[in-house]
């Protein structure tokens, strides 16, 4: 597979008149969480999770904001975002279903549980239900091998995942 280079220095940024960052949050910012770090960069991953709590995601533009605030790059931002799994650069579902694909959790079954899944839901990894109640992620390790197969489902882990009971989750969630 060849990489695709994206003409990242002429990219438009869709632009909301509105921040992302709001006054309120960068004073709780300022109060909360700077003084917590050495450095302002130290800040960053527990402001980017603030903003996919409150947004679902984080734009561009809010990647920008949060760059001018940290006095970061904004590529610093968008490398940070693109690195870890549990930022989001697009809008996911109200749910999202996370499975781990760690080596222990591929031995115990892993596959057939986000087979079973896509099946269900009709989406692929990555992907979101047309309703944008499911987002389907896979994702490498979630640090629960001894409980493997594993899966995030919103913010609750479920161990010793099989297909009943992620089906009991997805009846749950889809109510």
């Amino acid at each position: 597979m060849a990489w695709t280079v994206k003409p990242s220095g002429t990219i438009e940024i869709p632009r909301r008149s509105e921040p992302y960052l709001s006054d309120d949050m960068l004073t709780g910012y300022r109060a909360e969480i700077l003084p917590k770090y050495e450095t302002l960069h130290g800040a960053l991953m527990p402001i980017l999770h603030d903003v996919q709590r409150l947004h679902g995601w984080i734009p561009e533009q809010a990647m920008e904001e949060i760059a001018a605030f940290l006095e970061l790059d904004p590529s610093q931002v968008l490398d940070t975002v693109t690195f870890y799994e549990e930022y989001h650069t697009h809008p996911v579902g109200k749910h999202v279903i996370a499975i781990c694909q760690s080596v222990a959790c591929e031995a115990c079954g892993h596959q057939a549980i986000i087979d079973h899944i896509r099946n269900r839901l009709n989406i692929e990894p990555h992907e979101t239900t047309e309703d944008g109640t499911f987002t389907l992620l896979a994702l490498e390790c979630l640090g629960s091998c001894d409980t493997a197969p594993c899966a995030l489902v919103d913010d609750d882990r479920h161990d010793d995942l099989t297909i009943s009971a992620i089906d009991q989750v997805i009846d749950r969630l889809s109510t």
